[in-house]
């Protein structure tokens, strides 16, 4: 830095508006996270060129092709029609004129002549190309000498019908020159329909080397340097009189694309200049803009029109600008001894602080923003006043607000430093539609073009970008009206790109293409059903606003009464969801305005299969409403209980239907298919001295507790309720014995189970006590992590989630998607509910490189990118917000992750880390569960999903992400779904088997004695019993176990899978003695006794016993068992 560096000012708009963003940016330079940097550098080694390699050869082409072009003759100037015919005749090349094509009556001349100069410009000479591009090409500029050009031919496309011609002689001689030594053909500058270019691509019959990449040498005419007078280029003339409908000479509309490519045209080695100094007085300068043409790549930008008109070029050429004394004080506005990743993070606040959509920026004197001001419908302004252009003369303003957004994005990134700030900003696609929008649709404009538009053909960037200016001002007004409240946060349409086409040919119309419009929403405001418009009031302005808005809207206006006796102006929309109420409003605004969307053919819209497929509907978040108001009132029932001999302290929910997280909403209502399903919670009293100073003692203690609680209920609800004290599936009397479920008429059924503070402290104890055996303290250990997963991590957690779902409303959709998808791929029993929701709440947390997601097609398609980018092996997963966890902590779990993969590098016991403010050790939810296989395909899965989202784009049918492939399992145990349903019915009163065989014998065969009668609660699905029971017998802990068990989540999914462990094939007999005198087979391990017999005989698992003993075990639930070979 300087060592008295100029004093920064606050960006201000109002005057000097260039030079005062730019005095806030450059404050950005100052610190740095040094990681950040680290691996910015390495980014710039591995993405850089060696152009001898790549390259190889094109010097040789760029001096062998100026030899061609100096050795042309010169032609007599001949009227445009005799020219035009006579060349096309004699070299059969089409002269690629714009539209429209000239005149036959037209009496100027066209003629050729030597260029005036020759330079090689862009990223060839500034050595700023990228492996990663798409294409790579050698920009060689060849002025056009003044003698074939007049001072009027900035009028009616007179220039660029001179160099289309003078283009085509210089192609008609380079093809005859090089022959098949070189592919040529026309393409358009930067997609610019006015300025048609040659590309040569090299071929050659020989081996490519290694290394050297496929690139053209790009032709492109320009006009001499100052010939045009700037004066007659202002943004504000109207120099195009032909082709323009309803406009008399005296108010023609300006043509500021027109004139911006004129001004720009004569401008190629006045930037090259500006370019190579800044170059020699900033070492950093080069490097920034490698930085910055990687972070634009990856967000789809580049300098072509359908690219949004924003590429390298105009970067480097904004950030020299940045860094040229000038303004009131004479100072730059960054300082030249910044480094490349101070430059980068000073040029993204720019960015950020200057949207170009809604003001323009100027640099240098002489123009200030409100002179240019009336002209930003003409599109984005970045004035370079000293050579009078406007950088950003090729960008839409869709374009230039999607840039912004990106910037703002970006640089919240970049204030954060608990973040990996490093592969959002360079390595992630952030372009993909589907992370990026959360409504996408195709205007298909073949058969409207024409209707929309008429016959007006003015627009110099053709009648596409003409339709999609006139669709962008009409959704920017309906979806994101500030005073309507905005639906929308960024509209983006992406214009069809120009493609190459051959000398012989003209170039392809794109008549037949499609715009795509993508849409952003707002989350809280996008689901408005009723929009509020002006007051209908007396006044001349309150009028006149009511006839615009009526003017606008049309017959779906309607005055309506609200509170205060106030009349409004109303719009009343029929849609529920976010994405049908865009739709509708959409299609309604643009047939009324445009007269598209009459056909439903017209426009196809992308990006709800996903709440279809789940059947997401906005009536669920009512019932997840209703099911809290029921634990309410179930809270206040037990705490209106006054004889309790203990206060309760708190009574928490541990559910995923009380935090909106499970897969189905609650079911509050009784159903004659299954007994209730009751809500996990959890009641803790106040401190007492007199609870047992045993851990089984409080066991039987909590019985007695519920089954006082359950009567005192009943009797202070009679018949509103009733109570059930269930038994737990425990193994040891140490574990929680009981629990209580109390189920209302209403429907609602809550499953309670008390925590005693002084069970804790007893385990501890335990743990500790070094004079306890060490089986006895690893079993302590065990219900210890059990205890606290249960009575402090998961109430901690329900409340996380709960007050992160109101804060973000596409969260709960999008964890509902997410574990569906995982019980479609049969994952969810080696997942906890809770690692799904904390790995979605991540990405919400940490949605870089966009903002949080704002639906829930874009959260779960973020989700699983996320998944198939974790590399859980070495990272772990810390969901948190800033601050809540310091740099330090955040460092221990990292360290403490790396201790533990080099204790167990085979990862035999922890495989996932997942970190949360409340629960720094990472494995409460990922302790026993997943295994390292299972672990890894999730992460197959994942990937395998993110590349048929980008292979199908906006098209992909959202099925087929859900569709499990049960040929990758070994074993397919089949579930007897009617079995599994009855066994679902449980009733207080169980007949024997007299009474089974006398209700046999009824009359009536379709009626049971047991209808009508209330079914208890159910303790827990069958299947997952079932599942529990085989894991436990076939899959012990320690990866022993000879299957692995693959289950969905869905009680209708029937199927479980079973994959043989390959750690239990077929080996050589060995007998190894395990503590406590048991035998198995397997290898020999240190510190084990091996007794080996004589031999060498093999041993295997013999799986048809296996698999018998798992039909018996099963029982009736299972229908069959299959064997896949």
């Amino acid at each position: 830095m300087d060592s008295a560096p100029a004093k920064r000012r606050k960006l201000d708009h109002s005057q000097d508006g260039a030079e005062k963003a730019l005095q806030t940016a450059s404050t950005v330079g100052v610190s740095r996270s040094r990681a950040f940097v680290l691996e910015t550098e390495e980014l710039l080694q591995e993405v850089r060129l060696d152009y001898g390699t790549a390259l190889e050869g094109a010097d040789d082409l760029l001096y062998r092709i100026k030899g061609s072009i100096e050795a042309i003759k010169s032609q007599e100037p001949l009227l445009i029609t005799q020219a035009a015919s006579k060349f096309e005749k004699k070299h059969k090349i089409k002269i690629p004129f714009p539209n429209p094509q000239p005149p036959q009556n037209s009496n100027y001349k066209l003629a050729f002549e030597k260029p005036a100069q020759f330079n090689v410009v862009g990223s060839y000479v500034s050595k700023t190309m990228v492996k990663t591009q798409k294409d790579f090409g050698v920009d060689m500029v060849v002025v056009i000498p003044q003698e074939i050009l007049q001072e009027k031919d900035y009028l009616d496309l007179r220039y660029f019908y001179k160099r289309a011609y003078y283009l085509a002689a210089i192609a008609a001689t380079i093809q005859k020159e090089f022959g098949s030594d070189g592919e040529l053909s026309y393409e358009h500058l930067n997609g610019n329909p006015l300025l048609p270019i040659l590309a040569l691509q090299p071929t050659t019959k020989e081996e490519k080397p290694k290394g050297r990449l496929d690139y053209k040498i790009r032709i492109i005419p320009c006009a001499p340097e100052g010939f045009f007078p700037k004066s007659k280029l202002h943004l504000g003339a109207s120099l195009l009189r032909k082709g323009r409908v309803g406009d008399s000479e005296d108010q023609a509309e300006p043509t500021a694309f027109y004139n911006s490519t004129l001004a720009a045209e004569g401008s190629f080695l006045a930037y090259l200049k500006l370019l190579r100094q800044t170059e020699k007085k900033c070492k950093g300068f080069k490097n920034a803009c490698i930085l910055g043409r990687t972070w634009l790549q990856q967000r789809g930008f580049g300098s072509d029109i359908s690219k949004g008109g924003f590429g390298h070029v105009e970067w480097a050429v904004l950030l020299a600008l940045l860094l040229q004394p000038g303004g009131s004080q004479g100072r730059a506005a960054l300082s030249t001894s910044l480094s490349s990743t101070q430059l980068f993070r000073a040029m993204i606040q720019f960015l950020d602080l200057s949207d170009l959509s809604e003001k323009p920026l100027v640099f240098g004197s002489g123009k200030t923003a409100e002179d240019l001001e009336e002209y930003l419908g003409q599109g984005p302004i970045l004035y370079d006043c000293a050579r009078q252009v406007n950088i950003a003369f090729k960008m839409g303003p869709w374009s230039a607000a999607l840039l912004h957004q990106h910037a703002k994005w970006t640089r919240a990134l970049l204030d954060k430093s608990d973040v990996d700030q490093f592969a959002p900003t360079f390595i992630i696609k952030a372009d993909l539609p589907f992370h990026t929008y959360d409504l996408f649709a195709h205007l298909n404009y073949s058969e409207i073009l024409d209707k929309v538009l008429g016959d007006d053909t003015a627009e110099s960037r053709g009648r596409t970008w003409q339709l999609s200016s006139r669709v962008y001002s009409v959704l920017k007004r309906a979806l994101a009206d500030k005073e309507l409240g905005e639906r929308a946060r960024l509209i983006n349409i992406k214009t069809p790109g120009s493609s190459k086409w051959a000398l012989t040919e003209t170039p392809k119309s794109q008549a037949e293409s499609e715009l795509e419009i993508g849409i952003l929403f707002d989350p809280q405001n996008m689901a408005r059903t009723v929009d509020k418009g002006p007051t209908a009031g007396a006044t001349i302005e309150e009028r006149e606003e009511c006839e615009n808005f009526r003017n606008f809207w049309g017959e779906k206006a309607e005055l309506r009464r609200f509170e205060r006796d106030t009349i409004r102006e109303t719009l009343v929309w029929g849609s529920k969801t976010p994405f049908g109420l865009c739709e509708e409003i959409m299609r309604y605004i643009l047939s009324r305005h445009l007269r598209i969307g009459n056909i439903r053919d017209d426009i196809d819209f992308y990006g709800n299969g996903l709440d279809a497929l789940l059947s997401l509907k906005p009536a669920d978040a009512a019932i997840y409403h209703e099911a809290k108001t029921a634990f309410s009132t179930f809270e206040h029932d037990i705490r209106s209980l006054e004889d309790l001999p203990l206060r309760p302290r708190q009574i928490a929910p541990i559910c995923p239907e009380l935090r909106h997280a499970s897969v189905k909403p609650p079911a509050l209502k009784q159903s004659s298919k299954s007994g209730p399903r009751p809500m996990d919670c959890i009641i803790s009293f106040e401190a007492s001295g007199k609870w047992p100073e045993s851990v089984v003692a409080i066991q039987r203690t909590k019985i007695a507790f519920l089954l006082m609680i359950g009567n005192l209920l009943e009797k202070s609800k009679p018949g509103q309720l009733r109570t059930h004290v269930g038994m737990e599936d425990a193994e040891f009397e140490t574990q929680n014995l009981a629990f209580l479920d109390v189920v209302y008429e209403s429907g609602a059924a809550f499953r309670l189970r008390i925590h005693s503070d002084l069970e804790e402290a007893l385990l501890e104890r335990q743990v500790k006590d070094k004079t306890v055996e060490q089986y006895l303290r690893q079993r302590a250990t065990a219900h210890l992590a059990g205890f606290r997963r249960l009575y402090t991590n998961l109430p901690l957690h329900n409340q996380t989630i709960s007050t992160a779902v109101t804060r973000f409303p596409a969260l709960s959709p999008t964890i509902r998607l997410v574990k569906h998808w995982f019980s479609c791929h049969k994952l969810s029993n080696h997942f906890t509910e809770e690692f799904v929701e904390l790995v979605c709440l991540h990405v919400f947390f940490t949605p870089y490189p966009w903002d949080a997601p704002s639906s829930a097609s874009t959260g779960f398609v973020r989700v699983l990118l996320f998944l198939a980018r974790w590399d859980w092996r070495s990272e772990p997963l810390i969901v948190a917000e800033q601050d809540e966890i310091s740099n330090k902590e955040r460092q221990v779990i990292g360290t403490r992750l790396e201790a533990w993969r080099k204790i167990d590098p085979t990862m035999s016991k922890t495989v996932l880390v997942v970190a949360t403010p409340g629960e720094t050790s990472g494995i409460a939810w990922t302790g026993e569960k997943p295994g390292k296989v299972v672990a890894t395909r999730m992460t197959v899965l994942a990937r395998g999903a993110c590349q048929l989202i980008r292979e199908e784009g906006v098209k992909l049918d959202w099925r087929r992400l859900f569709v499990g492939n049960l040929k990758e399992y070994d074993v397919l145990i089949h579930l007897d779904v009617k079995a599994v349903k009855e066994c679902l019915k449980t009733f207080e009163h169980e007949e024997d088997e007299d009474e089974e065989e006398e209700r046999k014998k009824k009359k009536y065969k379709n009626l049971d004695e047991r209808v009508g009668m209330e079914m208890l609660p159910v303790g827990e699905h069958p299947s997952d019993v079932l599942l529990g029971e085989l894991e436990r017998v076939f899959n012990g802990g320690g990866g022993d176990g000879v299957l692995v068990f693959f289950r969905g989540g869905a009680e209708e999914d029937g199927v479980i899978g079973g994959v043989w462990n390959p750690l239990v094939a077929k080996r050589k007999w060995r007998v190894v003695k395990r503590g406590g005198g048991n035998y198995m087979v397997g290898k020999k391990r240190k510190n084990e006794e091996v007794e080996e017999e004589e031999g060498e005989e093999m041993v295997e698992v013999n799986r048809e016993a296996v698999l018998s003993e798992i039909a018996r075990v099963g029982g009736g639930l299972i229908e069959r068992v299959e064997v896949k070979n």
